[in-house]
């Protein structure tokens, strides 16, 4: 496994089937401050609304609890979702978090709801046609109000003047090429859109244009990664995630079901066929395979940093695989 490339963290805070939304956010912080002891250099949470499993729904206010709960990571959003607020709240929350720990934040936007059109709707509260089709002019609006121009004479307090930096994230091209015009850092979510990865990655690095921000691009890869002793209890630990991404893709998402539970649910041949498909896009395996998978991967993608999520019931076995993954790197 290359140790020159920075490895980081993406939290969803799962919430276990018996476990609270409590437990979730303080395994949260836990986890935070284990990776940043192993070196891990960004921890980043996501932004999800009406999902019974994930308790990360306000990724500022967990953001303002993990940096004081750590020093030297680097802490953001993976991501906001632009279409779901006014860009001067974004703005305020964030320039917030900069103001408080400087130089330690990112704010990683996604131009997509990232949930439900009635959710969505209850975020804007607006019964008007949902659309991110205006993500360039929000993203515009956003910025200015870090630097005070064009802002329509209003002063973002304190975002003016404590700007984070500004990633763009996505999972298909179409943010890939407004990453590279703008000439801002660009993560990929190869997590769930593992198809789409290099024709992303290989439109961004095509219409990179150097900017105050950037003056070559920088890739970031988001990769689901699950390790343990060995590859077939790896396997055994990524039932309870596969079955929970089984349940949202037929419209019932719900918290992280036990092992137990994943090994008795009745799946027809089509949902074996998802989960395999599923499951053969994440790297899951013993340290070795963790590590070739890894390799692999930078490889293939030339990505100048990689995330990792790990989606599994217990939350020792969580630490555990960024633990083994990161020793890998030894």
């Amino acid at each position: 496994m290359p140790t020159d490339v920075p490895l980081s963290v993406l939290d969803l805070a799962p919430v276990a089937g018996d476990s609270t939304e409590t437990a979730a956010l303080r395994n949260s912080l836990d986890l935070a401050q284990r990776t940043e002891r192993l070196g891990y250099h960004r921890y980043w949470v996501a932004e999800h609304h009406n999902m019974p499993g994930i308790a990360s729904s306000a990724p500022a206010v967990l953001l303002a609890h993990i940096a004081m709960a750590t020093s030297t990571l680097r802490i953001g959003s993976g991501g906001v979702m632009l279409p779901n607020h006014p860009p001067l709240v974004v703005a305020e929350q964030f320039g917030m978090l900069e103001a408080l720990h400087p130089g330690r934040v990112d704010l990683g936007i996604g131009r997509a709801p990232g949930t439900d059109q009635v959710t969505a709707r209850a975020l804007r509260r607006s019964t008007g046609p949902l659309s991110a089709a205006d993500f360039p002019e929000q993203l515009a609006e956003l910025s200015n109000y870090f630097t005070g121009r064009d802002s329509n004479g209003i002063t973002a307090v304190p975002a003016l003047g404590n700007q984070p930096a500004i990633w763009l994230l996505g999972s298909s091209g179409y943010s890939a090429q407004v990453a590279g015009l703008l000439g801002l850092p660009f993560a990929f979510a190869h997590h769930f859109s593992s198809e789409n990865t290099l024709p992303a990655l290989a439109l961004y690095r095509e219409r990179f244009q150097p900017s105050a921000t950037l003056d070559k691009p920088y890739a970031m890869v988001a990769a689901s990664v699950i390790c343990a002793d060995d590859d077939e209890t790896a396997r055994e630990l990524a039932q309870p995630g596969a079955l929970q991404f089984l349940q949202l893709r037929k419209g019932k998402p719900g918290r992280m079901p036990t092992q137990a539970e994943a090994a008795a649910y009745p799946y027809t041949d089509m949902d074996r066929l998802l989960i395999d498909d599923r499951l053969d896009s994440q790297i899951i395996g013993g340290p070795d395979t963790v590590r070739k998978g890894i390799a692999d991967l930078l490889e293939a993608t030339q990505a100048d940093e990689l995330m990792i999520t790990t989606n599994v019931y217990d939350h020792a076995d969580r630490v555990r695989s960024y633990e083994m993954v990161a020793k890998g790197r030894e």
